[in-house]
């Protein structure tokens, strides 16, 4: 006679899911807009400026909702990283064009867009801003750390202009990567709807590329300076 056994298999991993269901595009992401020619060291200063202006409020709209959460089973796992990269792009910005000239870039409606989803997304349980945590600081922990020394090398930035993608307060950013991914985890396994969490990381993909593209086009190839966009 054969005895069941109960089933003790882990949970599906989320971020396992989030990564095939974004992985085409995350490659369309690296093939598109800014990003494809920040990749190439075809980008201008003016068009990176621009990037940066028009992620800070998303950052700061992630942070804050974050923050809010900070206590709620599942955000609670991430908020002890403080990964925040709010004042880190403040900065960047200040030390790239100077702080009187930051509200002078232009906000494009892209930008706005992902930032107002974010907002939206922060509300409630706020669990489903743990796909914007994935997309965006795994990023900067992966692809972001490449992209700074490419920056370092195509355009001179010092290092002054690139604390976005520095991590003083971690001394191993692989081993950080790895914990982060599985706090990750861990908090999207207490979503009562995971497949929503993986779903917003395809928004959130999808919102970053448009973002990148309308980046693109408001700063022509060689563009120096920062041209106002209507």
């Amino acid at each position: 006679m054969t005895v069941a056994t109960a089933d003790v298999s882990s949970p599906p991993s989320v971020v396992t899911a989030l990564y095939l269901r974004t992985k085409a595009l995350h490659a369309e992401a690296e093939r598109t807009g800014i990003i494809r020619s920040l990749l190439r060291g075809e980008a201008s200063r003016a068009g990176y400026i621009v990037l940066l202006r028009n992620l800070l409020p998303a950052y700061r709209a992630m942070e804050h909702g974050l923050e809010r959460h900070r206590d709620s089973p599942g955000i609670a796992l991430l908020s002890r990283y403080r990964l925040e990269r709010t004042l880190a792009i403040e900065s960047d910005l200040a030390a790239l064009c100077g702080e009187r000239r930051i509200e002078d870039i232009p906000l494009l409606a892209a930008g706005e867009i992902y930032a107002n989803r974010i907002t939206h997304v922060a509300g409630g349980d706020g669990m489903r801003l743990i796909a914007h945590a994935y997309t965006r600081y795994l990023g900067d922990l992966s692809g972001g750390q490449i992209l700074q020394r490419l920056l370092a090398r195509t355009l001179e930035l010092r290092p002054s202009e690139l604390a976005f993608y520095d991590f003083p307060r971690f001394s191993d950013l692989d081993m950080l990567k790895a914990d982060y991914r599985k706090a990750l985890d861990e908090a999207a396994a207490l979503s009562s709807d995971p497949q929503a969490v993986v779903e917003e990381g395809a928004i959130a993909f999808s919102m970053n590329i448009d973002l990148s593209c309308a980046v693109e086009a408001a700063v022509p190839h060689g563009s120096a300076t920062v041209a106002a966009v209507e």
